[in-house]
């Protein structure tokens, strides 16, 4: 029986890959079986292909080396062989900044000169990565920043995997590894949900093991597919690229510490959970058809009884792998009492193990909502709590560098609104 969803329901542009300058080829983001392919074409015995593949896999994702002089196992001539068609594959760091409650920020540049942001959220008990999918966004929820941006391309899983590679370079988190590291969190147990809601909060020059490299004590322990564009119209490329991550061979992050956020595309749900197997979050932010309309305007295609119904299907949810449904706080808009009602109704219609995210909304230039008042945010928990439903609020993370939830954006252009509703339209005029 086919999956559904096997076709992306959406035009995305693509690009046939990202071609460098110089012809090379990025290793990074290849499977095993590609790699193979790539190094048998450029004159690798095929009888020595699996074994360069193993040497170079573990110096690329166990080592984080960046350079073919370093792969000290292999003979110089096939590394001269390796340099001169091939590229490890970093992105450039086009600027770092770091926040005041320890939240870093890099805004990237990949081969074609194009742009994305990625996160990375310091707690004690973790260390959360966010990655972005798209450059610019296929949605155009009216919340977020990074909506306002036209959609440009898929990034390729190799940009994807470069994200956390590059989050690895930044925190000094290889064997080895000469870099100073900042104050790293000690594991704890969680129920890999990849949030840092009921954590206690990450204090700059406390919390501090120590910063001598251990693989069980690094900082970078949770990833999270919540940053620029929407996962699932970029399938494939997130799906290879988390399988990296999750490789034991690769990068050897576990499924339970990965989580994957959907504004809601239903097709692709169920294959997300069948192919890719990681925790679910859910961009729901509203309970009615006349809000969500508004504000997740993809709710006019995927409605909430069949986001709901979808999310009831997906594979592996269970109380232990709970599903996020994430709710921005807007005043006035879906904060008030009833909603909270309503929305515990829908949790239960559904006997879905769900946990609730409230995030107060994170201003960014031009938009036209506002934070919920604290007491209006906590009297909205207290209602989901009271009914047996988990429902932290999320601590603001980053505001003062723009890198808080919904606000990621790789270009500062000024936008006026009449763009904004143009470019809402010609969006919607996809899916609709």
């Amino acid at each position: 029986m086919q999956i559904p969803g096997h076709i992306d329901p959406v035009p995305v542009p693509r690009k046939p890959g990202v071609v460098r300058s110089d012809g090379k080829r990025a290793l990074l983001g290849m499977s095993k079986p590609a790699m193979r392919e790539a190094l048998v074409e450029v004159g690798i015995p095929e009888k020595q292909a699996k074994m360069r593949v193993s040497q170079i896999w573990n110096w690329i994702y166990h080592r984080g080396a960046t350079q073919f002089d370093a792969f000290a196992n292999i003979s110089k001539d096939t590394r001269a062989l390796l340099d001169a068609h091939f590229v490890v594959g970093r992105p450039e760091v086009v600027t770092a900044q770091v926040s005041t409650d320890g939240t870093r920020k890099w805004l990237l540049r990949f081969d074609d000169g194009e742009e994305a942001e990625c996160v990375f959220i310091p707690d004690a008990y973790r260390g959360t990565l966010c990655v972005s999918a798209q450059v610019g966004c296929t949605l155009n929820c009216r919340f977020c920043f990074t909506g306002t941006m036209k959609l440009v391309r898929n990034l390729t899983a190799g940009e994807i995997v470069g994200q956390v590679m590059l989050a690895r370079d930044a925190l000094g988190e290889w064997p080895n590894a000469s870099a100073p590291q900042p104050p790293r969190p000690v594991i704890a147990d969680d129920d890999g949900d990849g949030d840092d809601d009921d954590d206690a909060p990450w204090i700059p020059g406390q919390n501090q093991p120590g910063s001598n490299y251990t693989s069980d004590g690094r900082m970078l322990t949770n990833i999270v597919m919540m940053g620029m564009g929407e996962p699932l119209y970029n399938f494939d490329n997130v799906r290879d690229a988390l399988a990296i991550v999750m490789d034991g061979d690769g990068l050897g992050l576990s499924k339970r510490r990965i989580t994957l956020s959907t504004s809601g595309v239903v097709p692709m749900m169920a294959r997300a959970g069948t192919e890719i197997g990681v925790n679910l979050a859910v961009s729901l932010h509203a309970v009615t058809k006349e809000i969500r309309d508004e504000i997740v305007p993809i709710n006019k295609r995927y409605g909430i009884e069949e986001l709901l119904a979808a999310c009831a299907a997906y594979p592996g949810a269970n109380n232990a792998r709970r599903i996020t449904f994430e709710y921005v706080m807007l005043k006035d808009k879906n904060d008030s009492d009833a909603e909270a009602r309503e929305l515990v109704r829908l949790i239960r219609k559904y006997d879905l193990p769900a946990k609730v995210n409230l995030i107060p909304f994170n201003p960014w230039p031009g938009s036209i909502y506002e934070t919920s008042l604290p007491e209006r945010v906590t009297a909205f928990s207290e209602i989901i709590f009271a009914a047996g439903i988990s429902a932290p609020v999320r601590r603001p993370r980053g505001r003062d560098i723009m890198a808080a939830c919904g606000q990621l954006k790789s270009s500062s252009e000024k936008i006026t609104r009449a763009e904004l509703d143009r470019r809402a339209a010609e969006k919607e005029a996809a899916w609709v």
